[in-house]
């Protein structure tokens, strides 16, 4: 099992808590990873809490977004040193585009201009 298919069976509460854990350590809040992922992939908080506590693995926190953004597909940029616009594995793409969204936050990024991607602010 490679490297992505561990993290895909992890607990999706756990890597969405170190998602928040990067951004906090840098001074942002979970309100806004938490927003991110609201304009990514359609989560309101109290869809994001059912999920937890059904134990869902990041696999089905991916394949269950209720409306990803049309957008997702237009964010480009580096993560882990991967370019996410060159991965073909849509699923994994969709992982790595929520790191960089949540990368650019912890690096000082507005969440306006994080959030640019979306056609619903558009």
């Amino acid at each position: 099992m490679g490297n992505e298919e561990k993290v895909l069976a992890m607990p999706a509460e756990k890597l969405v808590s170190l998602l928040v854990a990067k951004a906090e350590k840098k001074g942002r809040t979970e309100a806004e990873v938490y927003e991110i992922i609201r304009v990514l992939m359609g989560y309101e908080k109290a869809s994001l809490e059912q999920l937890f506590a059904q134990k869902a693995d990041y696999r089905t926190f991916l394949l269950s977004a209720p409306s990803y953004d049309p957008g997702w597909k237009d964010v480009n940029g580096t993560v882990c040193g991967i370019r996410v616009e060159n991965i073909e594995n849509e699923l994994i793409r969709k992982m790595r585009v929520l790191d960089k969204l949540v990368d650019d936050l912890a690096k000082g990024r507005s969440l306006e201009r994080i959030l640019s991607f979306s056609h619903s602010s558009r």
